[in-house]
């Protein structure tokens, strides 16, 4: 359908870029913590691994919160004005946490960042994918994958350079650190950066229009046209928004939960779950999340952690440009399979290196090798198939809910990690997700439908009608 149509690729991209600013404070706040990580443990004598575990996963706590309550607030006031709340509550918690006195205030400014993370995570892959052609969609959606990408690098790079500003004398190590630089304000100003783009992306999504399917929704259908001809010329304007009426009848103009129950709905409702919990229970954010403590036992100092955590965010990077360039040609369903499969390799191996006490550069290589398989794939592919499965009436509580189910998924992987490497050893941890990848396999050649290259509205007549 889209092949017969000129669009403007720089106000698409203009719009993209502007939602897909959320993504990149996702990934940040998500990963700034990593590198701090030694300093605040130190800082609030954080001792036991349920402590420890709790002051990283404690903020995905406020992911679950922001999917949770999003969904309908999205359909009442629409996609862009809820992105640019979220990015008030990440300018907040920015300034908060690098501020914070004591451990409780910590978490606290974290949580409410994390509310802004559990909104964006929600909403700025859903908006892209509401207003993106058909035939890119799957290229523009993925720019959010990218941010989130861009987002860790950018934590990763801003944490390096900081440490790096006033290095650690040779030979302090432990306690000691605390009573260094960097042990006493450096890692604030790692939380602290994020106010710069957190407030570039709260000023933008107020310039962004709302998205055409939500106008819709709302009855605005000429504020919809014009937001239509300014991403198509032509008649794109007129057939697309033909195209949406088509499945916005006026019974089903307000979303309901109760549509989630209905059997042809509930099974996709339960494939967009699956996708969002096995993203998550993949073990890949363990990589990122506690690449301090994998390095550490893998026998590097704290400036060579942060070293390879940088380079772990440029191969992250990397690979998500091929992810975004294959999601649209080789589609979604083959890169779940074969991401899938390389990633539970690469646990194994990681594994193995752990048992065997091989340590150092083969624990790195092969970390490198699960986050090329995962960036590749599994990273852009599922946010794409989140945002696109859902009939339009009631995308927003159903992309909110599965939303929801990968932030409670990311909950529990990150407060276990440190539990079951201490019950289980490293090893043993790792090669537990690697089986969860091996289901991964079966489930995608299965459960997961291919809508590379179809509209949105294409893609509910398949699967509901």
């Amino acid at each position: 359908m889209d092949k017969t149509y000129k669009f403007n690729m720089k106000y698409i991209l203009g719009i993209s870029l502007s939602a897909a600013l959320g993504g990149l404070l996702f990934g940040y706040d998500l990963l700034v913590i990593s590198g701090a990580k030694e300093f605040y443990q130190l800082q609030f004598n954080l001792e036991s691994p349920f402590m420890q575990g709790w002051a990283v996963s404690s903020c995905i706590v406020g992911c679950i919160i922001g999917a949770m309550f999003v969904g309908k607030p999205s359909e009442i006031w629409g996609r862009a004005r809820l992105l640019a709340l979220s990015g008030l509550f990440f300018l907040i918690s920015a300034i908060g946490s690098g501020y914070a006195p004591t451990f409780t205030q910590f978490v606290l400014y974290r949580l409410l960042g994390s509310i802004g993370m559990g909104m964006a995570s929600t909403l700025s892959p859903m908006y892209i994918a509401e207003a993106a052609p058909a035939s890119m969609r799957g290229r523009f959606v993925s720019l959010n994958q990218l941010t989130i990408v861009i987002g860790i690098l950018l934590a990763q790079l801003i944490n390096y350079i900081i440490l790096q500003s006033h290095p650690i004398p040779e030979g302090v190590t432990g306690a000691a650190i605390l009573n260094t630089w960097n042990g006493q304000t450096g890692w604030r100003w790692m939380f602290a950066a994020e106010g710069i783009p957190a407030l570039i992306f709260m000023l933008s999504m107020l310039f962004v229009p709302a998205s055409p399917r939500w106008l819709v929704k709302k009855g605005r259908d000429e504020e919809a046209r014009k937001v239509l001809a300014k991403i198509g010329k032509g008649d794109y304007a007129s057939d697309a928004l033909d195209h949406i009426k088509e499945t916005l009848g006026e019974e089903s103009k307000r979303a309901s939960f109760g549509e989630l129950l209905k059997p042809r709905m509930f099974k996709i409702m339960m494939i967009g779950i699956g996708i969002a919990v096995y993203q998550q229970w993949c073990g890949i954010n363990v990589i990122f999340n506690y690449a301090s403590d994998i390095f550490k036992d893998a026998g590097y100092e704290v400036s060579g952690i942060l070293f390879n955590l940088v380079i772990i965010g440029t191969t992250n990077l990397l690979f998500t440009f091929v992810g975004m360039k294959l999601v649209d040609s080789l589609g979604r369903k083959p890169l779940m399979i074969y991401g899938s499969a390389g990633l539970g390799v690469a646990h194994v191996l990681i594994g193995i290196c752990y048992f065997y006490n091989i340590a150092g550069i083969y624990v790195f290589l092969f970390a490198l090798m699960a986050v090329a398989c995962f960036s590749a794939t599994l990273g852009p592919v599922a946010w794409v198939l989140i945002s696109e499965l859902f009939p339009n009436r009631i995308r927003g509580v159903a992309v909110s809910l599965a939303v929801l189910s990968l932030w409670v998924a990311n909950f529990i992987l990150s407060l276990t990690f440190p539990i079951l490497k201490d019950a289980m050893g490293p090893s043993y941890t790792f090669w537990l997700y690697a089986v969860i990848c091996a289901v991964g396999v079966v489930f995608a050649t299965r459960s997961i439908p291919e809508t590379k290259g179809k509209t949105l509205e294409e893609i509910e007549l398949e699967l509901v009608d």
